[in-house]
């Protein structure tokens, strides 16, 4: 069933593209793109998120044959609409060198194993454990938000080589990170005729994501 996208919506959009100019973006990571700016109404996420179309495009895939959802709190899972969501937080135990967040990882890579996408929102740390594990990710939405941590998780993330959306600055949260999910889920790719676009063209944001893997 096709989403019906409400008028103010369309006016959203409307604006944005009228201030902002995101015809440099390949087809999936503008409308990544365009809907993080639209749920934030930050025009500065077009400089400083840093994604790949060569990795939106078989993840775009993925989540649309059925692969996992996980998140990292519950307001990420409740962002995203028209998909059910693992977030294991409740069930997360801290411990000594473990946040409650971190531990979520472990127990959400137990239920749902490799090729899940992974959407942090929140925690650097949930961002660092899952770095450590052996999850290889279709896609990890890494955009925690916060003073201590957070922009180092997402250099981590950039610098693992993972399939990633990410961004460089400190500001990010659960709202931008849903709105980055939700983008590739409401996006008809490639069948869409206006996507014309190379899909392998290069990165594009602020900075490279590393080397891959």
């Amino acid at each position: 069933m096709s989403r019906v996208v409400h008028p103010i919506e369309e006016e959203s959009f409307r604006r944005l593209r009228a201030r902002l100019d995101t015809s440099r973006f390949a087809p999936l990571s503008r409308a990544v793109v365009e809907r993080v700016i639209h749920s934030s109404a930050d025009l500065e996420y077009a400089d400083d998120l840093v994604l790949a179309e060569a990795d939106l495009v078989p993840a775009h895939a993925a989540l649309h044959a059925g692969a996992p959802v996980v998140t990292d709190v519950e307001m990420v899972a409740a962002g995203i609409t028209r998909r059910d969501t693992v977030c294991r937080l409740r069930d997360g135990v801290s411990g000594p060198g473990l946040t409650r967040s971190a531990h979520a990882m472990r127990l959400a890579l137990e239920q749902v194993g490799p090729g899940a996408l992974w959407v942090i929102g929140c925690a650097p740390t949930a961002l660092e454990e899952l770095l450590t594990l052996d999850a290889r990710p279709a896609l990890v939405i890494g955009l925690p938000v916060g003073f201590v941590g957070a922009a180092e998780s997402k250099a981590a993330l950039r610098e693992s080589g993972l399939p990633a959306v990410s961004n460089v600055s400190e500001k990010g949260g659960s709202a931008v990170a849903a709105a980055a999910l939700n983008a590739l889920l409401y996006t008809a790719y490639p069948q869409d005729p206006q996507f014309t676009q190379d899909p392998q063209e290069p990165p594009l944001g602020a900075g490279p994501r590393g080397p891959r893997t």
